[in-house]
């Protein structure tokens, strides 16, 4: 029997898009991978369905990397509601409290002075954490609830964009699994008076903000017109999201034996952590510093693969 054959292009890179509101990060993952017919795809750190923005899709060989942008600082701009307490701590969710708003400006910048650092939250039932396989979300519209445990999470920065009368505006600067939702209730319940989210945009991802990123419209624009190159163009290599990675210039010899999957001395490297490989200022992946100080691969793309 033969080997069976890829469905799609062997592409190479990331993608930022704008995700659009009102769909779920696997629906924009999925019509992103259709428009580019790419056998491989994946997207780093969903978004709720009302939330849009960076939302950074890897194609081809790039998904070996996609954790280094799971794990990127992120950063949001959220509209949010005083007075009301839903099911989902968004606009998606049904009231299940009101109460009167009595609040202040000052007192409202004052209160977000508490919010920045290390704080804890636990996860909403309508996060996408799992449960034993199942998502929390799934486990909540049957009415069920299960016990979650509280996680810290940093607070960079925390800015009063606009406020007035029952809504308000912040920009968020956060370490990764920070819930959003959760952090407007928690501002809610200490006023008083309860608040939900009503618009989520994630403006950063890492060093990837908004202004690099494409619409779908944009993108389907692109696909009637048969524009392939041009769409390919809009790819990022992979190596635009490990920035924050030492580079570490490999001989011949050197990546030979690193793509044979042996450790190498390289004279001038770092003395711990991961580095980023290039060979003839081309990547070829990357390695972790071992015990010995030498520069030990960890992953690696693959040389037969059509990178952009």
């Amino acid at each position: 029997m033969g080997r069976r054959r890829k469905r799609g292009r062997d592409i190479t890179g990331i993608l930022l898009l704008d995700k659009p509101t009102d769909i779920t990060s696997n629906k924009a993952l999925q019509q992103a991978k259709f428009l580019y017919f790419a056998a491989k795809a994946g997207h780093t750190g969903a978004l709720d369905p009302i939330a849009t923005g960076v939302l950074p899709i890897c194609f081809g060989e790039a998904t070996k990397f996609s954790q280094y942008l799971l794990n990127a600082d992120k950063k949001y701009r959220v509209t949010a509601k005083l007075g009301e307490k839903t099911t989902t701590a968004d606009r998606e969710g049904e009231v299940v409290e009101t109460r009167p708003v009595d609040v202040s400006e000052s007192q409202l910048v004052k209160l977000l002075q508490q919010f920045k650092g290390t704080i804890s939250q636990v996860p909403s039932m309508y996060s996408a954490l799992k449960k034993d396989g199942v998502p929390l979300y799934k486990l909540a519209r049957q009415g069920i609830e299960v016990e979650r445990d509280a996680r810290e999470v940093d607070i960079y920065s925390l800015e009063l964009v606009s406020f007035s009368g029952d809504e308000f505006v912040l920009d968020v600067h956060c370490s990764k699994g920070t819930y959003v939702r959760n952090l407007v209730e928690d501002i809610g319940e200490e006023l008083d008076c309860g608040a939900h989210v009503l618009e989520l945009r994630r403006t950063a991802v890492g060093d990837f903000g908004l202004e690099q990123t494409v619409t779908m419209a944009h993108l389907e624009e692109l696909k009637q017109a048969d524009a392939k190159l041009e769409m390919d163009e809009l790819l990022l290599p992979i190596e635009q999201a490990l920035k924050h990675i030492p580079i570490v210039h490999l001989s011949d010899d050197q990546a030979y034996y690193i793509r044979m999957g042996q450790a190498v001395q390289v004279p001038g490297s770092p003395l711990e952590g991961s580095v980023c490989l290039l060979h003839d200022n081309q990547f070829i992946g990357v390695a972790t510093i071992n015990d010995d100080g030498n520069v030990a691969p960890s992953r690696l793309v693959r040389t037969d693969e059509a990178n952009v």
